[in-house]
């Protein structure tokens, strides 16, 4: 028996033993002879170890800038733009790249990519879109905005911008952005980000011969920290974003300032989709708008134009996945510096707690340098691990992971990425007869393996895809029967099919002919969206039909976003919405 809520719509089935493939519809490790391995991955033959001795060390990552030999025939200009939030550190790099003859964006989220290349289409500047989940071509571009994963190194631009470059220290993403800043083939490389990456990106920087100029920016806007808490939520005023880390914690918070009959609230977090993430801000920052106060996570922290008067923590301490911890320095900076923007209605930002005990805390990180930045993030590329695998021909791909990171030689100036949520898939698809290929396709995918139905969306696409060599989205998933949330539990299961969802969709980029639903997926992900959308208006929608708030646009907007609905589901009453609302 299924234990997931969700059985109607997705049929999971367990990772039973399935019949054996006639070889991997990839590429598969065969046993070739050495050297013409080495000479059909460019990167491979520049191991230091090789050069030297004409022996290698697969494990030696010691000189990771010698695997992207098109960035090393090029001496780049680095331009390092560094500053707080709102300097307009980025926007003079977006200034390069609107210049020059051809470029790319790498950012580190999707609404970050969309944004820039919104941007560079309306400035008459041709400009692809590519991230894991989608891809628009436009006819004679010669600019593309992406998302970091997607940086392609073998392409020579004149000028590249890597945005929020202190990521480079992140110890799941990191590799991403180290890979882009050493692998970039380009004239000007335009990096933004935090101060405390200036001294690493120099140090990783001295052995490939670019040019590296630093340029610092201040904060364009005042932002000041207040010396008195909130206090009571009945202080809170148009322009507020309330700050906490958790989506229980985000849906009370909004309850209890939407009880002050006051006040409707937008909401912004991680597991939120992207595209109701920039509708639920596009709804806040909307004057005429009763949406006039945020409850946030740390996902307003880059990606998202808001117009926020006053940050006001709910708390200084959030769970990293490991432990409950307090806020580093840059975080608190990368949140509070998210009031005031610079040109909006709230010129000026503050920031402050709810409660008076955590205001030490926030008073001391704001007035602190951010700690530097020691290492960046590297991971080995799946050629070495592929080459590895000969030395292992028994090992599935967990174990070889597992021992090629366990032996990896690193510098001092890099860290090996945490692979934790790689191994968890790994010990999945090691179970089935699939290449090695096919199988860190499936490790590299963005599942969340921490997330139940998620998880198994991955294990039945993979299952499927062994059995099959092609997955239908129909044989696990019911297209119309999805449905406006009547609960917290059935939101966050909602959320969760959107990630299978995408999952598909990410999938039928990189295995098209194995894939062949995207199309399908995609306009279920989109009605995920809606749904969520619907639900999360309702919860105000609800308040304004007690008497709370004047109807205004909002119903207007309620009226439309049905009509959507209905367009998918027939037999979907306005009644029966707003008794689910009420539930």
């Amino acid at each position: 028996m299924s234990r997931f809520p969700f059985r109607s719509r997705f049929f999971f089935y367990s990772a039973a033993p399935v019949p054996k493939l006639r070889g991997s519809r990839f590429l598969s490790v065969k046993k070739l002879d050495t050297y013409f391995y080495l000479y059909s991955f460019p990167g491979l033959r520049h191991l230091s170890s090789f050069r030297s001795s004409g022996k290698f060390d697969l494990t030696d990552l010691t000189h990771p800038h010698t695997w992207y030999p098109v960035a090393r025939r090029k001496k780049r200009n680095i331009f390092l733009h560094v500053g707080p939030t709102n300097s307009g550190k980025t926007y003079t790099a977006l200034e390069s790249l609107e210049r020059s003859s051809s470029g790319v964006y790498c950012g580190p989220l999707r609404l970050l990519a969309w944004e820039i290349a919104q941007r560079l289409n309306k400035a008459n500047v041709p400009c692809n879109l590519i991230t894991g989940q989608e891809k628009k071509e436009i006819e004679g571009a010669r600019h593309s905005s992406l998302t970091v994963e997607m940086a392609d190194i073998t392409s020579d631009y004149q000028c590249a911008v890597i945005d929020e470059i202190q990521m480079v220290g992140c110890r799941t993403r990191g590799f991403s952005f180290t890979r882009a800043l050493l692998g970039i083939s380009s004239d000007e490389v335009h990096l933004c980000g935090d101060p405390a990456t200036v001294p690493l990106i120099k140090r990783i920087l001295e052995v490939t011969g670019d040019v590296i100029k630093v340029q610092h920016y201040e904060r364009l806007s005042p932002l000041i920290p207040l010396k008195v808490p909130l206090g009571s939520f009945s202080n809170i005023r148009k322009g507020d974003c309330v700050i906490t880390f958790s989506r229980r914690e985000i849906y009370r918070l909004k309850k209890r300032v939407e009880a002050g009959g006051k006040h409707l609230c937008s909401v912004v977090y991680g597991s939120l989709p992207p595209t109701t993430r920039t509708k639920q801000a596009k709804m806040f920052n909307d004057e005429s708008s009763e949406f006039d106060v945020l409850v946030a996570s740390d996902a307003i922290g880059m990606g998202l134009n808001l117009n926020i008067s006053r940050i006001i923590f709910s708390t200084l301490e959030k769970f990293d996945g490991v432990c409950t911890r307090d806020l580093t320095v840059s975080e608190v900076k990368q949140i509070a510096g998210r009031a005031g923007r610079y040109g909006s209605k709230f010129s000026t930002g503050e920031v402050t707690c709810v409660d008076a005990k955590d205001l030490p805390l926030l008073h001391s990180s704001l007035e602190s340098s951010s700690p530097l930045i020691e290492r960046a993030g590297l991971f080995p590329t799946f050629d070495l691990l592929s080459l590895y695998s000969r030395l292992h021909t028994n090992a599935g791909l967990h174990d070889i992971l597992e021992q090629f990171l366990e032996k990896a030689k690193i510098s001092s100036d890099y860290f090996i990425s945490d692979c934790e949520e790689m191994l968890k898939v790994a010990a999945v698809v090691d179970k089935l007869p699939l290449g090695l290929h096919e199988k860190y396709l499936f490790c590299i995918s963005p599942a969340d393996m921490n997330d139940e139905i998620a998880a198994q969306g991955l294990t039945q696409f993979a299952v499927n895809y062994a059995k099959k060599g092609v997955v239908r989205l129909k044989e696990i998933f019911t297209p119309g029967t999805l449905q406006v949330p009547k609960s917290q539990t059935a939101l966050k299961e909602l959320e969760s099919v959107h990630k299978v969802l995408e999952l598909y969709v990410w999938l039928s980029f990189r295995i098209e002919d194995s894939f062949p639903d995207r199309e399908l997926a995609s306009s279920q992900k989109a009605i995920c969206s809606l749904l969520i959308e619907e639900f999360l208006e309702r919860l105000g929608f609800h308040r304004m039909l007690r008497g709370k708030f004047p109807r205004g646009s909002l119903s207007l907007q309620k009226d439309t976003q049905s009509s959507i609905l209905r367009k998918y589901f027939p037999r979907l009453e306005a009644e029966s919405q707003l008794e689910s609302a009420k539930d």
